[in-house]
């Protein structure tokens, strides 16, 4: 490849390579850099941690079902509630130890709203384990 002629006429051409040369270099600083810093980024503390042979408790948690149908009526266990029940039995359940689960069931037609206010009652009552219950989709055969 030449840059330069001794020809006067001849009209200079553009240069269309392109020079990979920096390109290049780059590379392999920034390879050098990432093999350096590599190890120093996986450091781990070797421990021997004791074996147990005891298993775990498990203490089964209890849940409340809480359902409401189309119409925005609420039970509690499968018991029709008011809003001023529903508040009280909400704050017994807030204050057992340890707390009961609620498995919240909404008919599809229910409004949002009515849903809404069951969850607010239930965190403002203190309690904090909320479950969404629903159907599963049947496939057709």
């Amino acid at each position: 490849m030449a840059f330069g002629s001794f020809n006067p006429q001849r009209q200079p051409s553009m240069m269309s390579d392109i020079n990979v040369t920096p390109m290049v270099d780059v590379m392999l600083v920034l390879l050098i850099i990432f093999i350096i810093t590599a190890p120093m980024l996986t450091q781990s503390v070797k421990l021997d941690l004791p074996q147990a042979q005891a298993e775990a408790s498990v203490q089964p948690l209890e849940a409340v079902s809480i359902a409401i149908d189309a119409q925005g009526v609420i039970y509690w266990n499968d018991d029709a509630v008011g809003e001023a029940g529903l508040g009280e039995l909400m704050m017994e359940a807030a204050l057992m130890d340890p707390q009961p689960e609620l498995q919240l069931r909404a008919d599809r037609n229910t409004r949002y709203e009515v849903v809404a206010q069951v969850m607010a009652a239930a965190q403002s009552k203190g309690l904090t384990k909320l479950g969404f219950v629903t159907d599963p989709v049947k496939e057709k055969k």
